[in-house]
């Protein structure tokens, strides 16, 4: 189980910075930040896949990256399984699976060696290491590149390597930054049957994307998230009742109007 309370993350702006018309339209900007994200919540308990969607520039890859201690809030609170995932980010990065947008793959290392490395970093003995890789070699069929170095992979081959490597060490949580994009339609299809095994074990899963066949096809709960806000929260039920006729992307534009313009401070107002 991960719960997530009203997370909040702002980047400072550079002193001579200048906004264009578009983002002096965006009420994330300040004089001296942008507010990436301003209030995000939501949960995701055990066996439960959880879709993260949103537009472009959202906030849904800052939000995956507090989630996984990669970036530290200015605010909120993230608890995984009981553990405080602010004050006990070595802790928790233990129980977390974290697949970024970039594979971040050694190029000069074999499939095998990228994985055995960072099994080996979470202190997994060799005979375990070795069997849990050989399982996640068939799960997602890799035995064909396991010797081939990653500069001289595919896409998706590099992409299966990367979601190998996150899981390696059995994680309590899995959470993926858009893992099929690019990929073509079989190595998708390997992907989303992963994502499957992991939540028939009862792991919880929290991946964005923007293909809503897969969030018909995988998700329980949805979260949109719109300008920095979770502006939906709720199980594929209710979200896809926010459509007259059931249709998810009819939901997704319902969601998408304008979020209540929450002011950060008048005194922060855009130049």
């Amino acid at each position: 189980m991960i719960e997530v309370k009203q997370l909040a993350k702002a980047f400072a702006l550079s002193k001579n910075n200048k906004l264009s018309d578009t983002e002096k339209q965006d009420i994330r900007y300040s004089k001296e930040a942008f507010h990436s994200v301003r209030e995000v919540s939501f949960n995701c308990g055990d066996g439960e896949v959880l879709g993260l969607l949103g537009p472009n520039g959202a906030g849904k890859t800052t939000t995956l990256r507090m989630l996984s201690t990669a970036l530290k809030p200015d605010a909120g609170s993230v608890l995984l399984n009981g553990v405080d995932v602010l004050k006990h980010p070595v802790k928790a990065r233990q129980q977390i699976g974290f697949l970024s947008a970039d594979t971040g793959l050694y190029g000069k290392l074999t499939a095998f060696e990228n994985i055995a490395y960072f099994g080996r970093l979470h202190g997994m003995k060799e005979q375990a290491l070795k069997q849990r890789i050989d399982e996640l070699f068939t799960l997602l069929n890799m035995h064909d590149f396991a010797n081939r170095r990653a500069d001289n992979m595919s896409t998706g081959m590099k992409q299966k390597t990367a979601i190998a490597r996150a899981v390696v060490h059995k994680p309590r949580v899995v959470i993926l930054d858009e893992p099929t994009t690019g990929l073509d339609i079989m190595t998708v299809q390997t992907v989303l049957d992963f994502i499957k095994g992991l939540k028939q074990v009862g792991t919880p899963v929290i991946f964005s994307t923007h293909h809503l066949d897969e969030v018909a096809s995988l998700c329980d709960r949805v979260v949109v998230i719109d300008k920095g806000i979770s502006a939906f929260n709720g199980d594929i039920g209710e979200f896809t009742a926010l459509s007259p006729n059931r249709d998810l992307r009819e939901a997704f534009l319902s969601v998408l109007q304008p979020v209540a313009q929450t002011t950060i401070k008048t005194e922060q107002g855009v130049a």
